[in-house]
């Protein structure tokens, strides 16, 4: 049996599919989404050994156009788009004038003048409203989120399964980059990215294929036992590769240096929309940051959990979970500063319990994409 539904939700291509398969559906980000088919210890286990299929058909898509798009998406976001090649991609971020977190993105160069942005489902409104906003210009956007889907297959299987469905040398296609090829006689752009932590491919192909497209692929994948996977061991999934998830480990409250994206903040490629704020930021030093922690008694860490040193609180749970691989409870969590180094000892509370954690290295597990 299937959960009730928000009515009012929005539904992607594969909406029907999913019932029929059985899945327990809940509303996600203003979308009506499969949460688990057969469970989401099951289906997480079977990304970690063999596959899995997500519908992802929920992100947005953007695209940027014209002599001046370049130039655009570079002043949009934080990261340098000047070192793209065509057909690369890129993880990267939006910004306000303070700094804060508007949201990440996936970006990807299609040709010189052509950018396809990727991003979140419950900052579509906001983010295309904030690109329209800031376009210079010779540079046009389209929203063309209602006409695409966009499916992620993942797992150690992965490649094996979608070169039954293309002539593509999928081997030559690397971490970040895509191509467009047909899978299953269907027009697709294939990426190589995810986020499961393991090898695998995103397809972003026409709205109305998205159904033969997800069959093909659940087909082609039978002999590694493929299985649909849901919103449920998306969440673990991700969490164990140690990847963020807007609106839960970050937003516009935090700036990239204190969540860990410092890395791309190129604070020295020229002009973008919040540079003067992140370099007053990363000159001050900032005064928390998100770690990963282990439990080290009983007890399951979640989104808003206290976390505390003695009666002193020193931050807040960002994301927890029993990790299915691991059999141990992990989690993120924004703490003050002097408590991020590795090591370091704290509380989470717990059902009224202080409950001992300790900051450690992450990804809890090894990321397995190809290099």
């Amino acid at each position: 049996m299937t959960s009730p539904s928000n009515s009012e939700a929005k539904r992607t291509p594969l909406y029907d599919l999913h019932r029929q398969l059985g899945a327990r559906m809940v509303s996600f980000g203003g979308w009506d989404m499969p949460v688990s088919y057969s469970g989401i210890i099951d289906e997480h286990l079977r990304v970690r050994s063999h596959a899995g299929l997500f519908d992802v058909s929920h992100m947005g898509e953007v695209e940027l156009r014209g002599p001046k798009a370049e130039a655009a998406v570079q002043y949009l976001t934080i990261n340098d788009v000047r070192t793209l090649t065509d057909y690369q991609m890129q993880y990267n971020a939006l910004c306000n004038d303070d700094g804060g977190l508007i949201d990440d993105i996936t970006v990807c160069r299609l040709a010189p003048d052509h950018f396809l942005l990727i991003i979140n489902a419950g900052n579509i409104d906001k983010d295309i409203a904030w690109i329209m906003d800031h376009l210079p210009p010779d540079a046009e956007a389209t929203n063309i989120s209602d006409t695409k889907a966009l499916l992620a297959l993942q797992g150690p299987a992965a490649e094996t399964i979608l070169q039954r469905l293309t002539s593509a040398d999928l081997s030559a296609l690397g971490y970040y980059h895509a191509m467009a090829s047909p899978v299953a006689g269907l027009d697709v752009l294939i990426g190589r990215t995810g986020y499961t932590g393991e090898d695998g491919f995103e397809l972003m192909a026409d709205a109305s294929d998205a159904p033969a497209l997800w069959q093909a692929v659940l087909d082609a994948g039978q002999p590694e036992t493929i299985l649909p996977i849901g919103l449920g061991a998306r969440d673990t999934l991700r969490l164990e590769a140690r990847y963020l998830l807007y609106g839960t480990d970050m937003d516009e409250t935090c700036n990239p240096f204190e969540v860990t994206l410092g890395w791309m903040t190129k604070l020295d490629k020229g002009d973008f929309i919040g540079r003067d704020a992140l370099l007053r930021i990363k000159e001050a030093g900032v005064q928390r940051r998100l770690i990963g922690f282990t439990m080290q008694e009983r007890g399951v860490p979640r989104s808003h959990y206290v976390v505390k040193d003695g009666e002193h609180v020193i931050g807040t749970v960002t994301s927890g979970t029993m990790s299915p691989s691991l059999n141990q409870a992990v989690g993120t969590a924004i703490v003050s500063t002097p408590y991020a180094k590795i090591g370091s000892e704290f509380a989470i509370e717990i059902r009224h319990k202080a409950v001992h954690a300790k900051v450690v290295r992450s990804p809890f597990v090894p990321r397995r994409v190809k290099r």
